[in-house]
């Protein structure tokens, strides 16, 4: 398992299109993902769990990988919210 603290830097944060885009993304891998946000945890596979957290631009969120592919995950996903 693996776990990295991010800065999201997306101008939106994670909100409506790049929220969508990067459950889109974590659907790619095999490992389980999960973000974590002032003590909530939910399923980075999932657009319900994930705009739940109402991400904005700035937040650290905890980023959480068990898999298979857990390093090749956690790589692509911080680079996805850092794109700002």
């Amino acid at each position: 398992m693996i776990e990295r603290l991010v800065k999201v830097e997306l101008e939106t944060g994670l909100q409506a299109r790049p929220a969508a885009q990067f459950v889109q993304e974590a659907n790619r891998y095999s490992s389980h993902l999960f973000l974590e946000k002032d003590g909530k945890k939910v399923n980075a596979k999932s657009i319900m769990g994930l705009m739940s957290l109402a991400i904005a631009s700035g937040e650290e969120v905890m980023l959480v990988a068990d898999g298979p592919d857990e390093e090749e995950a956690i790589s692509y996903l911080t680079s996805f919210v850092k794109k700002g």
